[in-house]
């Protein structure tokens, strides 16, 4: 039986964000072949995370820049190691290679941090975003941690052809894995055009695209309030700060629902979902939710990338704060549009996210390597060069702060 270690940047938090829903299923995935899961992370624990142990997955909590953390991962001895985000394996990855040297290294990146960094940098200097704004430290350090890795998780077919053109990474390092979708587990039946109604957008409110594009939907909604005077946007997402519930204007129908506790039925209820994304990385949770419940959604080429190929979109995609206004009224108002937008959405589902496929080959995959683990390494010269102890200043850095802090 083989033993699985996931490293996580944050717990796990299916209800707040869709990076949490994905590891989740990540770990599902793994406990369903049988194997031994263990959930270890540094972070403090936070109200909406899950309880691990409903799913039969062991949990523990491990510390930053510490030797304690060898004597544990050496006594667990796991036969693969999953790190949540490329910071986690910067400060276990070092570890791992020391006290469990022949544990498969996964590293599940849930989206281009350094890309969504980038177009964050070239949104705020209100510019195009370029390939150029990729040469950055982040970039260096991200894509080194995939070089360092067996193999790393990619959420976005646009991130695949990305790191293959831009970074050169070898393919043999890369597993696409969008999220997972249990197809059979959809309602038959969501709500009828005519029992919805208003226009909704979710997301936590500490993710910065998010946040931005709350900002952007204060210049959009007034287009679509003047076509349509009675209409609401509701506004849900976990973490709501101070300046974005001062937002809450019941007047114009601008309103901060903050935290839903089903995030389902809040997309069902809605006619619409509206996603003016500026930046980003990755594929957007709440626009799959879209699609799962059935809601039409109004999003931007940012929004929709990677999620759809050349599949119709399940509603328009618009970059043009009135285009997107007038494209998110005639999904309101046109019940036919409303139907079309339904099935391209189920068309999507079932092309590009079902679970069964999509878990059997990251198992495929993770077996494949592990048979013949020292020849993929050997094959991968630049990750073993990383690895030399001339490269490691994260090792060093974490020694010198674990000595300091004696």
């Amino acid at each position: 039986m083989k033993k699985v270690l996931v490293i996580g940047y944050v717990w796990p938090e299916p209800n707040s964000s869709a990076a949490g829903t994905h590891m989740m299923s990540l770990l599902n995935t793994f406990t369903a072949q049988g194997w031994d899961v263990e959930f270890a992370s540094p972070a403090q624990k936070t109200e909406h995370m899950v309880n691990l142990s409903d799913f039969g997955i062991s949990s523990t909590t491990i510390a930053l820049n510490c030797a304690s953390f060898d004597e544990y991962v050496a006594h667990y001895a796991p036969d693969i190691v999953m790190f949540d985000r490329f910071m986690m394996e910067e400060q276990f990855g070092w570890r791992v290679d020391k006290y469990c040297p022949t544990a498969l290294k996964v590293l599940d990146t849930e989206d281009l941090q350094c890309l969504r960094n980038a177009r964050h940098e070239a949104h705020k200097g209100n510019r195009a975003f370029d390939h150029s704004d990729l040469h950055s430290d982040i970039a260096k350090r991200e894509i080194a941690a995939i070089l360092r890795c067996d193999l790393s998780l990619i959420i976005s077919s646009y991130e695949m052809q990305l790191l293959g053109d831009v970074f050169k990474v070898d393919s043999s390092l890369l597993h696409h894995l969008p999220f997972m979708v249990d197809l059979a587990a959809l309602p038959e039946k969501t709500k009828s055009f005519d029992e919805r109604e208003h226009f909704m957008t979710i997301g936590n409110f500490r993710h910065a695209p998010n946040w931005d594009a709350v900002l952007y939907l204060q210049q959009i909604w007034p287009l679509i309030r003047k076509q349509l005077p009675h209409a609401q946007l509701h506004i849900y997402g976990s973490y709501p700060p101070p300046k974005a519930t001062a937002l809450n204007n019941p007047k114009t129908g601008f309103l901060i629902k903050g935290w839903a506790d089903d995030a389902y039925e809040v997309m069902q209820s809605a006619r619409v979902c509206l996603s003016p994304l500026r930046f980003g990385a990755g594929i957007k949770g709440k626009l799959l939710e879209a699609m799962i419940m059935q809601t039409p959604s109004v999003t931007t080429s940012i929004g929709s990338e990677g999620m759809h190929n050349d599949l119709p979109w399940n509603g328009s995609i618009e970059n043009d704060p009135q285009h997107f206004a007038d494209a998110a009224v005639a999904l309101y108002q046109d019940s036919v549009l409303f139907a079309q937008a339904q099935n391209a959405g189920s068309t999507l589902l079932e092309t590009h996210y079902d679970k069964h496929p999509l878990a059997s080959q990251l198992v495929e995959k993770i077996q494949s390597i592990t048979q013949q683990l020292k020849a993929h390494r050997e094959s991968n010269f630049t990750g073993q060069m990383l690895k030399h102890h001339t490269m490691r200043s994260t090792q060093y850095m974490a020694q010198w702060i674990e000595a300091k802090n004696k």
